[in-house]
């Protein structure tokens, strides 16, 4: 066997099961476990409903890019997706990404959808601007150049976290460790642009991503720290400068978006 899903639980969401039946109904047959940082009753209780074993991160809850982290060491296969416990899959995800993936690989990400209210939205602005950052992608012979991935992200964060597979034979240290709140994924793709190998787009929509409008989410959307920390990550692509009239774009762009 050679992909894993390893469903990030904590607390106790309305979606769990709903996550964890769409990965365990794959045509492509992969092993699936849970892990998390806050066990309890709720999430034991649906691990023992369909058979999955828990496992515990020892560091406890110290922030989600740890538990990202932990979440990737878990699996023992040579390719591992991290399923955002409010998110859901479609039944060709791992096959299609599987058929993707090579030695070469570093990560494999899929296009996907969001869910709002319960209602899916298949397109919008954001969604848009994210596809067209990633079309240079689409093409296999510009998946490997380290400055077309850069450039890629020099713009934004077009990557969806949960659609992400990891090559586990790639990445073998902490791309996620960081104290940011809101662009902890941005900078785990940028410290992976700098590795030797590919960044696999699968120009498919193959797993819906539940946004939640939530006052802690809007805070930091709005708020300085969010805008600070858009600022850090321009900085690591553009001189400072050019950083802030991104920034600046960026902050408004989202305004619209939200």
């Amino acid at each position: 066997m050679n992909h894993t899903f390893v469903v990030l639980a904590f607390g106790e969401s309305d979606y769990l099961e709903m996550c964890i039946q769409s990965v365990l109904n794959q045509t492509y047959h992969s092993k699936v476990v849970i892990a998390t940082s806050t066990p309890n009753g709720f999430i034991q209780g649906l691990a023992d409903k369909y058979q999955l074993s828990v496992v515990e991160n020892p560091d406890g809850p110290k922030g989600i890019g740890y538990d990202f982290d932990f979440a990737v060491t878990v699996a023992d296969t040579p390719y591992v997706t991290v399923a955002h416990q409010d998110d859901t899959y479609e039944p060709e995800f791992a096959a299609e990404v599987m058929k993707s993936v090579s030695e070469q690989t570093i990560i494999a990400f899929t296009d996907y959808h969001e869910q709002h209210d319960g209602v899916d939205v298949r397109s919008n602005t954001n969604l848009r601007i994210k596809r067209i950052l990633l079309s240079p992608l689409k093409h296999p012979l510009l998946q490997k150049p380290k400055w077309v991935r850069r450039r890629v992200l020099s713009m934004g964060n077009p990557i969806c976290c949960p659609s992400v597979t990891f090559h586990r034979g790639v990445i073998k240290e902490n791309i996620f460790e960081s104290d940011m709140k809101s662009n902890i994924d941005w900078l785990a793709w940028e410290r992976l642009s700098k590795k030797t190998g590919s960044f696999v787009y699968v120009p498919r929509d193959l797993m819906m991503h539940r946004v939640h409008d939530e006052a802690t989410t809007n805070q930091l959307i709005r708020g300085n720290m969010r805008t600070n920390e858009d600022y850090q990550m321009f900085c690591l692509f553009w001189p400072k400068w050019i950083a802030t009239i991104l920034t600046k774009i960026y902050r408004k762009s989202e305004d619209n978006i939200k």
